[in-house]
């Protein structure tokens, strides 16, 4: 097994690319490519583990599970800050790596290390605060007891978009709560989840407690472990086509499972909204993670009066958009994960201007070493048009004008989604109102961001089931249990 050493100037660093099993470092017996979508590069392979690897981490993690479940909620929660401090003390060489494996740009980057870090620190002070209940039966015959256990070994399934937020979110609340855990994280960045694994094991997470799996057969494994019985959890973070999937796999052992599927967000602007301010917001929402997220901004609907000036911002805006190399400070646009990605993203703009729509900005296939589309601004686009049914995960920002708000919200929650919704107007009590008819799970009112690790991530219809984030994460991870006592 070797190790992956960071470019200048973080060469003192280096990433092991095994798999994490037991608390120790293994190979396998073959091995995944990891390319740098900046220049399409080799950078590294790590290992790819198969179903007998699947079946060692199992063990590793049924091994330390009940000790884990055991330790103190306090001792536990002491280990987490530390992975949250470790983080936080090392984000540069780690936004590094997130950029070189995702080719996300420095800033996004670092934002993402922070965010992630935030998970270790808020869970480290819920894990104190799993609170049980006693009551007198109505009929006064006895107590109601109600306490919270750890569920038990859990399989983590992360996505590559934010593959360090991803596993904190995910392995912060399952620790906290008692469990040990399989993290199986995308293979188009394995290098971050195998960086954590070893601030984790820094920390102080006992052996087994975290095992990473990294896997080009994803299907395989996942499959082995959810047939085994001492597997209690899935939490998975994807598309909602892998995720159906997975909850058939599930369905054969009863697995309880949290998903956290694809999104379509609506991103609405009402007539009466600050023009600046939502131009702010719509580039946040639209552009974070250069708009390869779940939560991206994907149909903005924007009232009639403000059409053509926030259409307009919109173009201004992203024209300025700097595109080049995630690793190069002064890049604000980087590529897109894959050359699957980009062929994706060109068909859906494609389709929208033969049936109609108006190409404003961009919308065109680069000639250049990389997997890059440029930012791209489609106005008019008709109903039937595939961009506003189906995920983009690009720089495309495709308008429509709408006339009511019965109009907007219909058009909103025309989709088998619904995870985020953003809404900017200057009317506190229509934006209230608007947001309580979104079918979604998660609404920014005048806010371009909505996660935080304090507050409950997730989504409706075809977006999920469960939440990530806050208390109710935490809560994804326990068993209640009921005792009927006399005294």
């Amino acid at each position: 097994m070797t190790n992956f050493t960071l470019p200048p100037p973080f060469a003192a660093h280096s990433v092991a690319t095994g798999l994490f099993i037991g608390g120790q470092w293994r190979a396998a017996k073959n091995a995944i490519e990891v390319f740098n979508p900046s220049n399409g590069q080799l950078l590294t392979s790590v290992a790819d583990g198969d179903e007998s690897d699947a079946g060692a981490a199992v063990d590793a993690a049924a091994l330390a599970g009940p000790g884990w479940a055991a330790t103190a909620p306090r001792q536990r929660a002491e280990i987490l800050r530390k992975c949250h401090e470790l983080m936080v003390a090392q984000q540069d060489w780690l936004a590094a790596l997130i950029s070189l494996e995702n080719g996300k740009t420095l800033a996004d980057a670092k934002a993402e290390i922070l965010y992630a870090a935030e998970f270790f620190r808020w869970y480290s002070e819920e894990a104190v605060r799993v609170l049980g209940e006693v009551t007198l039966a109505p009929g006064g015959a006895n107590r109601i007891l109600v306490e919270y256990q750890p569920i038990g070994v859990s399989l983590l399934i992360t996505p590559w978009n934010f593959p360090a937020a991803m596993a904190t979110r995910k392995l912060a609340p399952a620790l906290a709560a008692g469990c040990s855990v399989i993290l199986k994280p995308a293979s188009e960045t394995p290098l971050t989840a195998l960086a954590i694994a070893q601030i984790m094991q820094d920390a102080g997470v006992p052996a087994g407690v975290v095992n990473v799996l990294t896997s080009h057969h994803a299907g395989v494994v996942a499959k082995k472990i959810l047939h085994d019985p001492r597997v209690r959890k899935l939490s998975f973070t994807g598309s909602t086509a892998v995720g159906r999937a997975l909850l058939h796999e599930a369905a054969d052992q009863v697995i309880s499972s949290s998903m956290e599927l694809g999104g379509n967000a609506p991103f609405i602007v009402c007539g009466d909204a600050d023009l600046n301010a939502a131009l702010d917001g719509a580039m946040l929402a639209k552009m974070r993670n250069g708009g390869e997220a779940c939560t991206s901004a994907n149909r903005f609907y924007v009232e009639r009066n403000l059409y053509k000036p926030f259409t307009d911002g919109m173009v201004a805006r992203m024209a300025a958009l700097k595109l080049g190399e995630g690793s190069d400070p002064a890049t604000t646009l980087g590529p897109m994960i894959n050359a699957k990605a980009v062929e994706k993203i060109t068909e859906l703009v494609e389709d929208a201007v033969a049936k109609g729509a108006k190409l404003l900005l961009g919308g065109t296939m680069l000639n250049r070493p990389g997997t890059y589309y440029p930012a791209t601004v489609i106005a008019d686009v008709p109903d039937n048009a595939r961009l506003l049914k189906e995920e983009i995960f690009g720089p495309v920002v495709a308008l429509q004008a709408f006339d009511s708000d019965a109009q907007v919200i219909a058009r909103a929650n025309d989709t088998e989604y619904g995870l985020t919704a953003y809404l900017f107007t200057g009317d506190l009590k229509r934006g209230l109102r608007i947001s309580e008819k979104l079918e979604v799970g998660m609404v920014g009112l005048n806010r371009g961001l909505v996660s935080d690790p304090a507050a409950p991530f997730g989504g409706v219809k075809q977006s999920g089931l469960g939440r990530e984030g806050s208390h109710h994460g935490l809560m994804e991870f326990t068993e209640c249990k009921y005792v009927a006592v006399s005294w």
